[in-house]
């Protein structure tokens, strides 16, 4: 029965062409994000500068989260997708002339990554709704863990490589971006997606119809439990932030070994996504869940304390390793508890929480160390996640109790 269902998903055309699209748009984001940031210090030297393309990207996720939900459930995903990919290579391709001709400047660096953010905002949320159209309901879980192994190799190559062709030129890694984007474009339209339910028209749009996905999440305590779970985990427990730190003045390990600091967490996840993708979690995933995120506070505990090379990677990969199994069950139970007409708006708001744990995780990691030092920052950091997810099984005891991924919320 497992290799039937896991031969149903790899016979699944749209699946693996949808899986190719976030693919592309992954390499392309990761290359892009070690382009833009070696480029721009380049240019001015400046950290400043490097923190602010982070907060140009991270803007339009603040200002358009609502409209971007809304349209992806009340218009056609693919269509939306195709826009955004279509904006993103237009502009990533402007910064490969720009870089070319050298009349590239650090404003319009600023002003393209804020373009580059807006396109993502809008793409992001029809991109996670679109794998439900996709799969069934019973390969959904499997789906998603495939997914994630997806983007993690993304993750794990995807700077490196940029960094090797930033050998041959800027503007060569840019205009390679530009073809991944316009792959991305290409390959949506091949995606068949079943029909959408008939929901019954309003008419006249509202406030309260731009906030429904809000709150829907309101409503449901284990679907507000397991976003606002994932907010603070990442936000306290943002050990990666500070690697280039552990690299160069506690472990000594130079930049060659930074890379590969880096790299730890993605493989330890990769390598448990392949197994969630061959054999899904089943039963007691709310119980599973929590167990992930206090693992992953011990492994952040681990990493801090440690003054051993090897003792560190092991920390992350674990650290990787239990973050990928949160992530999955909260994916898959978040898309499927949620109405199709809905997960437009729901997948926007779960974006702008990820999107905000990121960003402020790396900022309070580094307010932190430079008010208690650097392990000790990590090691806050460790244990608060450890409290958060110990409060939050006493908030939302129906996110703890989930047995399976169809429980109702």
């Amino acid at each position: 029965m497992k290799s039937s269902k896991s031969s149903i998903l790899f016979q699944n055309k749209s699946l693996l062409i949808l899986l190719s699209c976030r693919m592309s748009t992954a390499f392309g984001f990761q290359m892009l994000a070690v382009v833009i940031g070696w480029q721009m210090y380049a240019l001015t030297k400046s950290t400043m500068f490097l923190g602010l393309v982070g907060l140009a990207q991270f803007l339009p996720m603040l200002l358009f989260t609502l409209v971007s939900g809304h349209l992806a459930d009340k218009y056609n995903r693919k269509f939306i997708i195709f826009i955004s990919q279509i904006i993103e290579a237009s502009a990533v391709l402007f910064l490969a002339l720009g870089s070319y001709e050298h009349w590239l400047n650090k404003e319009m660096i600023l002003i393209l990554s804020f373009i580059f953010g807006a396109a993502n905002s809008f793409q992001g949320p029809s991109m996670q709704s679109l794998l439900p159209n996709v799969v069934s309901k019973e390969i959904f879980p499997k789906a998603v863990a495939l997914s994630s192994s997806a983007f993690e190799i993304a993750v794990i190559i995807g700077p490196s490589l940029g960094g090797i062709l930033y050998a041959f030129g800027s503007y060569a890694v840019y205009f390679i971006i530009g073809c991944l984007f316009l792959l991305s474009a290409t390959l949506i339209h091949f995606v068949s997606v079943a029909k959408r339910p008939v929901v019954e028209k309003k008419r006249a749009r509202s406030m309260k119809d731009l906030f429904a996905g809000i709150a829907y999440i309101k409503s449901r305590p284990a679907i507000l439990g397991a976003i606002s779970l994932d907010l603070f985990a990442v936000l306290l427990g943002g050990a990666t932030a500070l690697l280039p730190v552990y690299a160069s003045t506690i472990l000594k390990i130079g930049p060659v070994g930074l890379g590969v600091l880096r790299s730890a967490p993605s493989v330890g996840a990769l390598v448990v996504s392949v197994f969630l993708a061959r054999r899904p979690l089943r039963k007691h995933v709310g119980h599973k869940m929590f167990a992930a995120v206090i693992c992953f506070g011990m492994a952040t505990i681990v990493f801090a304390l440690s003054k051993s090379f090897g003792l560190s990677m092991v920390a992350l990969f674990f650290l990787g390793a239990s973050d990928i199994v949160s992530v999955v069950i909260r994916s898959t139970f978040i898309q499927i508890q949620t109405p199709d007409e809905l997960r437009g708006r729901v997948s926007s708001v779960n974006q702008l929480f990820i999107g905000t744990s990121n960003q402020l995780g790396e900022f309070e990691s580094g307010l932190t160390a430079s008010l208690f030092g650097t392990e000790n920052a990590v090691l806050i950091g460790g244990i608060g996640t450890i409290v958060i997810a110990l409060i939050w099984m006493k908030l939302f005891p129906s996110l703890l109790r989930i047995d399976n991924l169809d429980h109702d919320s």
